[in-house]
């Protein structure tokens, strides 16, 4: 098993990710994404912003919500040091242990127990903090994993990495 992991600089980057994997013929049970909940950051601080500003984020969370409707599962997180998040796909059972647990090293950490390098991992927890959306894709062959990178190239997503799960033997 593979997993090929990208970070997409804003939401509209990440639906054409998504649909381009979905029309590829991803299944919705192996695709993840990670975002900060921005909606919860409308306060009155905010208010200065300009009605069409507040209603272009809207429309954009509502695009992404909307393409994250075929993904398996999706579900709010908070993750200590990062606030909330919303997640969707596996991702969404493997780092939910660290919301409740309030595990040290946070996102980076988890990531790092799905496999991903510490540098990537650190990278992908600082993204995300300045709004990027993280998107990961299990592939069963390396050929799988070539044509994920493919799509999140093509789509000029940053931060693209891939790690292998290899079968763990039983003790």
């Amino acid at each position: 098993m593979y997993h090929v992991f990208c970070l997409a600089n804003e939401d509209a980057q990440a639906v054409r990710i998504l649909d381009r994997l979905q029309r590829s013929g991803f299944s919705g049970s192996d695709v993840s994404v990670l975002h900060s909940d921005r909606r919860g950051d409308i306060n009155t601080e905010n208010s200065t912003k300009t009605p069409e500003g507040a209603s272009i984020g809207a429309g954009a969370g509502a695009v992404l919500g909307g393409t994250l409707g075929w993904l398996a599962g999706i579900g709010a997180l908070a993750i200590p040091g990062l606030g909330p998040l919303i997640a969707a796909g596996p991702i969404l059972g493997a780092l939910s242990g660290l919301a409740v647990g309030g595990t040290a090293g946070g996102l980076a950490g988890g990531l790092i127990g799905m496999g991903i390098p510490e540098y990537e991992a650190q990278q992908y927890e600082h993204g995300l903090g300045e709004g990027k959306v993280l998107i990961s894709v299990n592939a069963a062959t390396s050929e799988q994993a070539s044509q994920i990178r493919e799509i999140l190239s093509d789509e000029h997503a940053e931060a693209i990495s891939t790690s292998s799960e290899m079968a763990s033997s039983h003790h």
